[in-house]
């Protein structure tokens, strides 16, 4: 992506509309449960801002964002956890007002970085481009936890186009971290937006398929929804298995959400 700013401004809409779910919220309301297991609203939105706060430090000091990461190896298993819940016992108040701060750093240092610069991150380095993506992608999928909630249902937009994007992009990634040997070759799929477009990837005449709407298809691979919940649909042995471990996010496998039957 030559110019960065369009995604740079999806991220800023993306996280005004998780603000609207959780700015005039009650107090008591922050501790509800959310369906990442032991997460509260307050740790989604403390595990946000911590994020933003690394992105930052990732943008503006890589040498300190050096230092922080050797320090988050100490505890691979834990520092995500760690930093959302000490962010989650800061009063509603006073965390809301971190995120903020932390997310309009972010976005400005990305506005003012140099075309062409790469950040250091937890993998590869990430361009401008690559930085705000990813955070728009955890904008909206821990929103998506906020939301269920909250028990809000959120209308999709087209900003789901960069979450489908980290997702197809990932697919090597998510064999890769299981252990196993990604297929040599391409899928195409082909996702419904929230209008009726049609957003494709990979080669027209690639032999295995995945099709089905996009917003089922990023609440798969944010594991925000368990596919046999979903209307997405491979066509192939290869596609069939990624459906079952597909991630968008970096990091180990995540454990992924039960089924609504499972659930019962």
């Amino acid at each position: 992506m030559s110019d960065p700013s369009s995604v740079i401004d999806d991220l800023h809409r993306e996280s005004e509309e998780l603000d609207l779910l959780v700015g005039d919220l009650a107090e008591s309301r922050w501790a509800l449960a959310t369906p990442a297991a032991g997460w509260t609203v307050a740790h989604q939105i403390a595990h946000l801002a911590w994020t933003d706060r690394s992105a930052l430090l990732a943008v503006t000091d890589a040498e300190a964002f050096a230092k922080s990461v050797e320090k988050a190896m100490a505890s691979p298993g834990g520092f995500v956890d760690e930093g959302a819940e000490e962010g989650a016992g800061l009063p509603p108040a006073a965390l809301l007002g971190d995120w903020r701060a932390g997310r309009t750093a972010l976005e400005e240092a990305l506005r003012a970085a140099p075309a062409g610069t790469r950040f250091p991150w937890y993998g590869p380095p990430m361009s401008v481009a690559s930085m705000a993506t990813g955070r728009l992608m955890e904008t909206w999928a821990h929103g998506q936890d906020v939301a269920d909630a909250l028990g809000v249902t959120r209308t999709p937009t087209d900003r789901l186009r960069h979450v489908a994007r980290i997702g197809v992009r990932a697919r090597d990634f998510a064999f890769h971290v299981r252990g196993l040997t990604p297929p040599a070759t391409e899928f195409r799929v082909e996702l419904v937006g929230p209008k009726g477009e049609v957003w494709t990837y990979g080669p027209e005449e690639a032999p295995q398929r995945v099709t089905g709407p996009a917003l089922d298809f990023c609440l798969l691979v944010t594991q925000r929804a368990h596919r046999g919940d979903l209307a997405v649909r491979a066509d192939g042995p290869d596609a069939d298995r990624w459906l079952d471990i597909a991630q968008a996010f970096a990091g180990p496998p995540g454990q992924g959400r039960a089924s609504k039957e499972d659930a019962r």
